[in-house]
């Protein structure tokens, strides 16, 4: 930047984003995307009840910045806060380091729990984790080993659902992501499988 030191920079981004915040400082809401939502819920889920082996990523590794590009990026993160805009991004971050680790998690317990659902003993419910339905379709050595992987499998389906709200910058998504993992579940599920309705009766899809 010609005829601008680099010590001058965020001097100079912190006046204008002072101008701006004193000018148009405006409060507008943030609707939760729902058709996203849908989306990336239907992505995740496909992905973790498919047979097919997870997809190795490389990820690339990022250029240094210098002093300018860092406080470009810090005063576009700062007007994102301060001028909300008037409707959420087109997409949801579905893509971070701690939502593939659940993705990948999730995914390899699957064969493990598909037995169950196939039997009856699994069932989804309706706030999107999984359920113990008929523990005497179960063998007795199995149960406390179904527990566990239960158990663990709604860990981590609650921690996705979490971090999804939180990646996005939004915590207080996070009932309507749930809700919204809750009818993918039993959309892609197989035939036959178990699951409750709005009013928590079972029923068998």
């Amino acid at each position: 930047m010609e005829g601008v030191s680099s010590m001058n920079v965020p001097r100079i981004a912190l006046i204008g984003l002072y101008a701006l915040w004193t000018t148009a400082c405006v409060t507008i809401n943030v609707y939760f995307p729902a058709a996203a939502a849908e989306q990336a819920a239907e992505t995740i889920v496909r992905d973790v009840v498919s047979e097919s082996p997870p997809a190795q990523r490389n990820t690339p590794e990022r250029e240094p910045r210098s002093a300018v590009d860092r406080w470009r990026v810090r005063v576009v993160s700062a007007l994102d806060w301060v001028i909300r805009p008037a409707a959420a991004k087109a997409d949801l971050e579905i893509d971070t380091p701690a939502i593939r680790k659940l993705r990948a998690s999730l995914k390899r317990r699957q064969p493990q729990l598909r037995p169950y659902f196939a039997s009856g003993a699994l069932g989804l419910t309706r706030d999107a984790l999984v359920a113990l339905r008929d523990l005497k379709a179960v063998p007795l050595k199995e149960r406390a080993r179904l527990r566990k992987l239960v158990a663990d499998e709604n860990r981590d389906r609650n921690a996705l659902y979490r971090e999804i709200a939180r990646a996005n910058g939004h915590p207080e998504w996070e009932d309507e992501i749930r809700r919204t993992f809750a009818r993918v579940w039993v959309k892609e599920f197989p035939k036959g499988t178990w699951y409750q309705d709005d009013k928590g009766r079972w029923r068998r899809k």
